[in-house]
């Protein structure tokens, strides 16, 4: 099939590399010309393992444009991919959505499925149709179909093709467009939820809210286990063992962050807000993740009682491992809440980078190495496998001090605790 995917970001990129690998023309469109550019000369502008062999392996397949016009009209199959943020208010700001109907709606002049897979609040496909009727577009040359993606960044190409699976939203009476997409997903073998528009747009925001909920809940447990020495890790084993619960998304840390789930929490909000829904559970698992860095920082004033020429070392930038995403990144939230305090910050991350500005005690190190070097303080803020892994003997020689702070509960305390070292986590008894 011949098929456009208009957006080059995250998703747009996983998806238009794997419909490639599929054996798809695969034409991927973006307005940002140095993006493309980059794209056109191999390089990939965000990091995600796989990502970079499969658009080399597909080369023949896939080229990248910032020109809709002559690919627009050869395809027919439209993914739209472009970015969904929040506005001031925390509701979606769809202006990129507005600006592809723009360009799409002069375009069409032979059948076309469009594929919404952007998060979108419920009700916008159906905008969507009536916004292209309302431009001229005639109903008998296109379908307007839902279809969310669930990739988890830094395993997106690995979730794809091995999706647990594929929802798809049709209007009322389309009865062309589930083949269309069946055709598009040849290959992948996972069961196909059919629904509504609406209820494909639901469960994208439902799924992303259950699960920023659960670490939520961790999170508010690891406080009460706080106050009664308890490991918060062991509670989570143990409820994890619980088919009804599940082990997964059970991790006491930071917080959640990224592109999905502040964002999609927020929007949702404000969806059951606007139908006069008081959502009391979505607005209670912002306020514990919103919270969660002070419960770091105050752990941490209790061990430094005088921040004055300390030198504290943080690994971790991204907002999780395997991924350069700094969106909303506990992380980085942490390291710039901790530079407002008098003391020296090395920080280290094997893709991420801090955002400009940076403040002025904040240094930015290439190696784990450097960032420890002499610190009195290391802060595991993003649970990268080498930092779960570090040399426990050598970090203790490159220390001044002797205090590990595991911000994401993820390390083994006996392990480091046998070399000198002390461990200091939040819920961990």
């Amino acid at each position: 099939m011949n098929i456009c995917v208009i957006g080059a970001g995250y998703v747009g990129l996983t998806t238009a590399a794997v419909l490639a690998e599929l054996g798809h023309e695969v034409n991927c469109i973006d307005k940002d010309k140095q993006k493309i550019e980059m794209l056109n000369n191999s390089e990939v502008p965000i990091y995600e393992p796989g990502l970079k062999e499969f658009i080399d392996k597909n080369y023949n397949h896939l080229t990248f444009t910032d020109s809709l016009d002559d690919y627009i009209k050869r395809a027919s199959v439209v993914f739209i991919c472009v970015g969904t943020p929040s506005s001031e208010d925390g509701s979606t700001d769809l202006s990129y959505i507005d600006s592809v109907i723009d360009e799409l709606s002069s375009r069409i002049n032979s059948y076309k499925t469009i594929v919404t897979k952007s998060t979108v609040p419920p009700g916008t496909n159906e905008w969507i149709y009536n916004q292209l009727l309302e431009k001229g577009v005639s109903p008998e040359l296109f379908n307007i179909v839902s279809n969310p993606e669930f990739l988890r960044e830094g395993s997106a190409i690995h979730d794809m093709f091995h999706a647990d699976k594929i929802v798809v939203g049709l209007r009322s009476g389309d009865h062309r467009s589930l083949a269309v997409i069946q055709e598009v997903y040849t290959g992948i073998n996972a069961p196909y939820v059919i629904t509504s528009l609406n209820g494909a747009e639901m469960m994208k925001y439902a799924a992303n809210a259950f699960l920023a909920t659960k670490i939520s809940f961790m999170n508010e447990i690891a406080r009460i286990c706080e106050a009664f020495q308890v490991d918060v890790n062991d509670v989570a084993k143990g409820i994890g063992l619980d088919p009804r619960i599940g082990p997964h998304f059970l991790q006491a840390g930071l917080g959640y962050g990224g592109s999905c789930f502040p964002k999609d929490v927020k929007s949702l909000e404000r969806t059951a807000l606007s139908k006069n829904i008081q959502p009391h559970i979505l607005q209670a698992v912002q306020t514990v993740n919103e919270t969660q860095i002070d419960i770091y920082l105050e752990k941490l004033k209790t061990l430094f009682p005088d921040f004055t020429h300390l030198k504290i070392a943080v690994l971790g930038i991204a907002f999780k491992p395997n991924t350069d995403d700094t969106r909303y990144s506990p992380a980085e939230r942490f390291i710039r809440c901790l530079s407002q305090f008098d003391c020296e910050i090395h920080t280290y991350d094997p893709q991420a980078k801090l955002q400009n500005p940076l403040p002025a005690n904040v240094i930015q190190k290439d190696s784990i190495t450097s960032a420890i070097r002499d610190a009195d303080c290391v802060i595991i803020a993003t649970d990268w496998n080498e930092f779960k892994q570090l040399d426990w003997p050598e970090v203790r020689q490159l220390m001044k001090g002797t205090i590990i702070f595991d911000t994401r509960n993820c390390l083994d305390r006996n392990k480091i605790e046998q070399y000198g070292l002390h461990y200091v986590g939040v819920g961990r008894g």
